[in-house]
């Protein structure tokens, strides 16, 4: 084999996955059709448990640089009581603005510090599966090449070419909006920067108060949606804004970048066929709201990566790889879900929606409500295992059991540290905070598959806790009687294999 891994694009999620891949020491190929990065900044927001994850692999003080941070977003564009993130627990109670150009170039940097090959130009045209591997066909700027992998996984977009050479099913619901997006000049000044809801639809306007280069976005309910790939030209942008505005503005050149999209929802049948995977858009589509395609993506890379490098070095214990499927296939339905929701609060119906928006925007002034709503949309109330068994597989569990563990602060060896900081090499970890050691002692066999550590931490704490290297817990040991390893042998087991796995 060539590689362990060829990556299909190189936008945010392929980018984190690959990451993820060589910080497990996998052999890894990113292939990218395009030449450059494309600079276009369709999501701007990196939500709560994307900050999490960033802080867990010591990525976070990079994207923090230089940006603003909101501690609550609008829920459909009801702006009078967003959400709230000071109402959910979390050591970052924020989203981070961050222009998706500036999250590609970091990552970027981020994989390129791992060692990543990465080919631009290079296209991939053709997949061949077989037992041991697969043959991935590219055309390069040198002609047509073939590469040999043991998986690959297509990170390619919503027009995934993976997914259709796969034959993987990707249903869901027709678009039943036209939207335009487009970062052009703006004449006028002090243009007021707004999100108007209309009798035709909704109108985004941010441009500078002197004028110049800016962005709109308007959204039509009920309009023909022409094909994604259909240019947008200037008048049509000029025109949509007019429809829904009531006003027109005097848009003109230079335009930096245009593009249509819609609300088609689509989730793929399966995550998996194979030695080939799927994963951010490639494997979902939605409308754009609140960011979160791209938060999404990297959710499904993080969630991946580790278990994908388990199976290539041949410690995976049976049926891991496909727990990837089970997690963010369900985790997924759920995005769609919410983002459907979102798009039906910004209907321009001023008879039913208009009404349905007055009687959310009491409700998100409930704390449980917005709570709730705030911890769906950052992803912060998954828990991992829900999706198994009749009873959710919960019963009997730790309450923290698969869900991403709190960042606690801890002492080893006589030095501050945090759970996050402890996940930075991408392994495994134990944390026994016990008095005489039986959880270290218990998980020993595993040391070359986790990182052990004996720290002191804040008595509330569990006494002991088991971490996959998503951080994610897969096993905790409630307070009590010290040394308690109940569960702690099976739990190892079944996330990292056998203990005599050499």
């Amino acid at each position: 084999m060539e590689y362990d891994v060829v990556v299909a694009g190189s936008g945010p999620v392929g980018l984190m996955l690959a990451a993820e891949l060589r910080l497990a020491g996998v052999r890894v190929l990113v292939v990218e059709r395009l030449t450059e990065p494309a600079g276009h900044d369709r999501a701007g927001v990196l939500h709560t448990r994307t900050v999490e994850y960033l802080d867990m692999r010591g990525l976070l003080e990079r994207f923090k640089d230089g940006m603003a941070t909101v501690s609550g977003l609008p829920f459909g564009g009801i702006f009078s009581r967003g959400l709230d993130h000071t109402l959910v627990e979390t050591g970052h109670p924020y989203s981070l603005l961050v222009p998706q150009s500036r999250t590609e170039e970091l990552l970027a940097e981020h994989a390129a510090a791992l060692d990543t090959e990465i080919r631009r130009g290079h296209e991939l045209t053709g997949l061949a599966q077989d037992a041991d591997g697969v043959t991935v066909t590219l055309a390069t700027p040198d002609g047509e090449r073939r590469v040999r992998a043991r998986y690959l996984v297509g990170c390619d977009g919503g027009r995934s070419t993976v997914r259709r050479l796969a034959g993987i099913g990707f249903p869901g619901f027709a678009p039943s909006v036209s939207a335009l997006i487009g970062y052009v000049t703006l004449t006028e000044r002090d243009v007021p920067k707004r999100w108007l809801r209309t009798g035709n639809g909704v109108v985004v306007l941010a441009f500078p108060p002197e004028g110049g280069t800016g962005r709109v976005v308007v959204i039509e309910y009920g309009r023909p949606h022409p094909s994604p790939q259909q240019p947008v030209t200037l008048e049509e942008l000029r025109a949509a804004v007019h429809r829904v505005h009531g006003r027109e503005l005097d848009l003109v050149e230079p335009v930096l970048w245009m593009s249509r999209f819609s609300d088609a929802t689509r989730l793929a049948e399966t995550y998996r066929s194979g030695r080939v995977l799927l994963a951010g858009d490639a494997a979902h589509v939605h409308f754009p709201i609140g960011g979160q395609g791209l938060n999404t993506g990297v959710h499904d890379a993080v969630n991946l990566g580790w278990k994908l490098a388990a199976e290539i070095h041949g410690w995976a214990p049976p049926g891991l790889l496909d727990t990837y499927h089970r997690e963010r296939h369900r985790a997924v339905e759920r995005v769609l879900l919410y983002t459907r929701a979102q798009l039906a609060l910004m209907n321009p119906d001023e008879h039913h929606v208009t009404a349905l928006r007055q009687v959310f925007e009491e409700l998100l002034f409930l704390e449980d409500t917005n709570r709730h709503l705030t911890a769906a949309l950052n992803g912060l109330d998954l828990r991992y295992g829900e999706e198994e068994g009749p009873d959710g597989g919960t019963a009997g569990r730790h309450p923290l059991e698969g869900r991403f563990v709190p960042d606690l602060d801890l002492e080893a060896d006589g030095l501050p540290t945090r759970t996050a900081e402890l996940l930075r090499r991408g392994r495994g970890v134990l944390i026994d905070l016990t008095a005489d050691g039986a959880p270290a002692r218990t998980a020993a066999p595993w040391r070359n598959r986790i990182d052990i550590t004996t720290a002191r931490a804040p008595q509330d704490a569990p006494t002991a806790l088991l971490l996959r290297p998503d951080g994610h817990v897969a096993w905790a040991a409630a307070p009590g009687p010290a040394g308690t390893t109940d569960g702690l042998a099976a739990a190892l087991t079944r996330w990292f294999g056998p203990q005599d796995w050499r």
